[in-house]
């Protein structure tokens, strides 16, 4: 029997791969950010309902049960709690129910946290990085959720009944049963992923913020408009790249945030895992004021090369791995 070894990208394109790499960390040495290693074995999931944990038990300690990390985020935040500075990672996350063009459960993330910064310099900032990580400039729009939807759709996320909501998502022919047991919130995710972000960042790089308060997961609130979040997500060819936050550093709203998180895993039956209350207490303690980005390395090689599969820049796939 022969058995196929071979990687799935190119080696020209995985010789490309390592320049990125290696400019990645150069671009952060030049802005005085240190690289950090955290743990990719975590005591606790995500709480978030749309990102799911690989569960992992270790032989001889059967009881525990253990988890993946999808991000650094908890962890960094530990960190930037105990007075680290700004800081960056570099490295694999892990995340289930995640394959298809765009998506191989483990993949390679890019992720920083800075001082001092407010999120319109965090966006320039992810701009001129994917900007040197594809070797030319990037004409960068703005605009935000509300308007992007409103563009794409031709409705108001805010204030749509339920109903319009219903009948958009039943329109780009998404499943009947999955549509009316949605929440408000799971059908503006719906529509987001099947048209409104798939028509942003033509040509360009689209960052889409002011995301509703209802979808602002670690990101604080806006104080002049508190029916939105100050987040941000970057669109380029209709793929989403990042996903940025003015982070929150409030222990108790976001454990309410937590908590309310697992009512809804429960509603909808998807597993609920202990809070991670390190972070918590790391939050309680005092989080330096900092805005947070999540970059997807691989995504960025595949706008680089002009790839239609996330497959044509990894090594190796799931199926390879």
């Amino acid at each position: 029997m022969t058995v196929d070894f071979a990687p799935d990208a190119t080696l020209g394109q995985l010789a490309r791969r390592a320049m990125a790499l290696a400019k990645v960390r150069a671009f952060f040495h030049e802005r005085d950010v240190m690289e950090v290693d955290v743990p990719a074995l975590v005591n606790a999931p995500v709480t978030d309902v749309n990102i799911h944990s690989a569960e992992v038990r270790l032989p001889g300690d059967a009881a525990r049960r253990f988890a993946l990390h999808t991000s650094p985020e908890y962890a960094m935040k530990r960190l930037l709690a105990a007075g680290s500075g700004d800081i960056y990672f570099l490295g694999h996350v892990f995340r289930g129910a995640e394959r298809g063009r765009l998506h191989n459960p483990e993949f390679t993330l890019i992720e920083w946290y800075r001082r001092g910064m407010t999120l319109a310099d965090l966006m320039r900032e992810v701009a001129d990085l994917v900007s040197g990580l594809c070797g030319r400039p990037f004409d960068v729009e703005h605009i935000t959720y509300r308007a992007a939807f409103a563009r794409e759709t031709g409705l108001d996320p805010f204030a749509a009944p339920h109903e319009a909501l219903t009948n958009a998502a039943a329109a780009l022919g998404l499943g009947a049963r999955e549509i009316n047991a949605s929440s408000r919130d799971e059908l503006l995710e719906l529509i987001m992923g099947a048209r409104v972000g798939p028509r942003l960042g033509a040509g360009r790089l689209t960052f889409v913020h002011g995301y509703p308060a209802t979808q602002a997961a670690l990101a604080r609130l806006d104080p002049a408009d508190p029916r939105t979040a100050l987040r941000f997500e970057l669109y380029a060819g209709g793929i989403e790249l990042a996903n940025g936050f003015d982070e929150l550093a409030d222990a108790t709203e976001q454990r309410a945030r937590f908590a309310a998180d697992l009512r809804e895993r429960a509603r909808r039956g998807l597993p609920c895992g202990p809070l991670d209350e390190r972070l918590l207490a790391a939050l309680a303690a005092g989080l330096p004021a900092c805005v947070g980005v999540a970059v997807g390395f691989d995504r960025v090689l595949m706008l680089a090369e002009g790839a239609r599969l996330i497959d044509e820049v990894l090594p190796f796939t799931v199926e390879r791995a």
